[in-house]
């Protein structure tokens, strides 16, 4: 249980980075960072998988559908749709989103997955969730009062970034709970050559979906620098280090944790990368957190460690108790 956390925590570190990208470059395209991103993670992911080419031959090619498939939800959909709200809605709103993960995961995985990982009784994991939705919450309510308090918001655009956050939300409640199910069912298969694998799988999509936006902003003669946008080397800088540390790092880490630690709880502990890329979007804007943010924040902490109390019991054992 604690490697497992200290894993997902490393994971939640890396993933907040990704959530500042949009905000560095808001004027590259949400498409374009997506492809770029998982185009560089592909790039990064040839070197190591001839150092994991032993493993990765193990693989079939169901494996390899797998792979292709949470690579095309879980990373190129997903970042399509968050850096789409992040440009739309700003930092923090879609980020509070993304907050509903752990709650979200936790209510799906727990009757999905019981008969695998145990179920934890509601009233075990309910003060949790009611935790961690009200830190939630306060942190919410405070971008709330901002937005208002700005009588040129765009509350129409700010809506769309809630919808496709959303989206984003969708996308990665069916990723870990479908990675978890592969990851559970081959023990004996190494996490880090799992992630090779997803990152060689995602990259023929993202280099196809970057040639196609190439292609369809030169049919149209869009206003844009081709093919690396007008400020070539922070884009590139920054697509490789997300790269790098996010995609790949970031899913070997959670590859560990989610080997280790039944589904429910795994979902919860995505709540670190939420508090990562608050504390990130907080340092961008070199601004100090208010009372009601810092209490969110505690909250969501607390919830997690209450979460971490909880220990899920054979479904048999459970009977009608649950």
């Amino acid at each position: 249980m604690t490697i497992g956390t200290l894993f997902a925590l490393a994971a939640g570190l890396m993933w907040g980075l990704v959530f500042i990208g949009p905000l560095l470059l808001p004027e590259y395209p949400a498409a374009l960072q997506s492809f770029g991103r998982y185009l560089a993670f592909g790039l990064i992911a040839l070197p190591l998988a001839w150092a994991d080419r032993a493993r990765l031959a193990q693989l079939t090619r169901a494996d390899w559908v797998e792979a292709a498939k949470l690579g095309l939800v879980g990373n190129i959909v997903y970042y399509l749709f968050l850096a789409s709200a992040i440009q739309r809605a700003g930092g923090p709103l879609p980020t509070m989103i993304i907050g509903t993960l752990p709650v979200v995961i936790a209510i799906v995985s727990n009757r999905r997955d019981a008969a695998r990982d145990g179920r934890l009784r509601w009233r075990a994991l309910g003060p949790s969730l009611l935790l961690i939705g009200a830190g939630i919450g306060c942190v919410n309510q405070v971008e709330l009062a901002q937005l208002r308090a700005n009588q040129h918001a765009d509350f129409g655009r700010y809506a769309v970034g809630a919808v496709l956050a959303v989206g984003a939300v969708a996308c990665w409640t069916w990723y870990p709970i479908r990675n978890a199910d592969w990851l559970r069912a081959h023990p004996d298969r190494s996490p880090r050559a799992w992630s090779t694998a997803q990152g060689l799988a995602t990259l023929p999509m993202a280099l196809a979906g970057y040639l196609a936006w190439l292609a369809w902003a030169a049919a149209t003669e869009l206003p844009f620098a081709l093919p690396a946008g007008p400020r070539p080397a922070a884009f590139i800088g920054l697509m490789f280090a997300i790269g790098l540390f996010a995609s790949w790092l970031g899913t070997l880490c959670w590859n560990e944790a989610s080997q280790r630690l039944p589904t429910t709880l795994a979902g919860q502990l995505i709540v670190f990368e939420t508090l990562s890329a608050l504390a990130y979007a907080f340092v961008l804007r070199a601004q100090v957190p208010g009372g009601l943010t810092l209490a969110g924040i505690a909250l969501l902490v607390v919830g997690v460690a209450w979460a971490l109390r909880a220990r899920p019991e054979p479904l048999a054992a459970e009977g009608h108790a649950g």
